[in-house]
């Protein structure tokens, strides 16, 4: 498929001629294939008739060039493919959707679904999880409120779960410690007010 960009080349229109212009360079910019046929050379009288023919005039009796073809498919003229421009949609206004470029986008679209997939499947394992660490929050805050002060390492021992390792028990010694220390504060405290 093959663009065709029929124009004048020998227009007395300054607006004609900016408009082909700037046609033909975004053309190039996209490294947009095409074809030019200028109506007013000598031999191209079916050209310009096929065109008048098959395009559709806007604002006069016949229409002006540009004009813009995909082989016998008419696209447009120059309003309709600056807008298409400007949307970025000059690919699907010129009827030239590569295959490469629309394999590439079901590729993309199928990387995209499964990865919302996976998103998804993660999420609620997080939440499930979430769920389980409030409820242990919670059961464990109830515990806390029933469970009488614990006097010695025996009594830690009971209360530690199956699997847990001994740092926990340093943990109870170093809370013991600063009980300790604290009581002993007081105690200098309560002496120093005695004096």
């Amino acid at each position: 498929m093959v663009v065709k960009v029929y124009i004048s080349g020998i227009s007395g229109n300054k607006e004609v001629k900016k408009r082909q212009q700037r046609v033909l360079m975004i053309l190039d910019s996209k490294n947009v294939e095409y074809e030019i046929i200028d109506i007013t050379e000598p031999g191209k009288e079916d050209d310009k008739e096929y065109m008048q023919t098959n395009a559709n005039p806007k604002d006069s009796k016949y229409p002006l060039p540009p004009q813009i073809f995909n082989e016998e498919d008419y696209c447009g003229d120059y309003e309709d493919f600056d807008l298409a421009n400007e949307i970025d949609e000059l690919e699907k206004f010129l009827k030239i959707i590569p295959l490469d470029d629309s394999a590439d986008d079901n590729i993309e679209e199928n990387n995209i679904a499964s990865n919302n997939v996976k998103h998804s499947r993660n999420s609620s394992s997080r939440e499930v999880s979430m769920d389980k660490e409030v409820s242990d929050v919670h059961s464990g805050s109830e515990m806390d409120e029933r469970e009488t002060p614990i006097t010695d390492d025996n009594d830690i021992e009971k209360l530690k779960p199956s699997g847990v390792d001994d740092s926990n028990k340093s943990v109870a010694e170093d809370m013991d410690q600063i009980d300790e220390i604290g009581n002993n504060n007081q105690k200098s405290d309560d002496e120093e007010q005695e004096e």
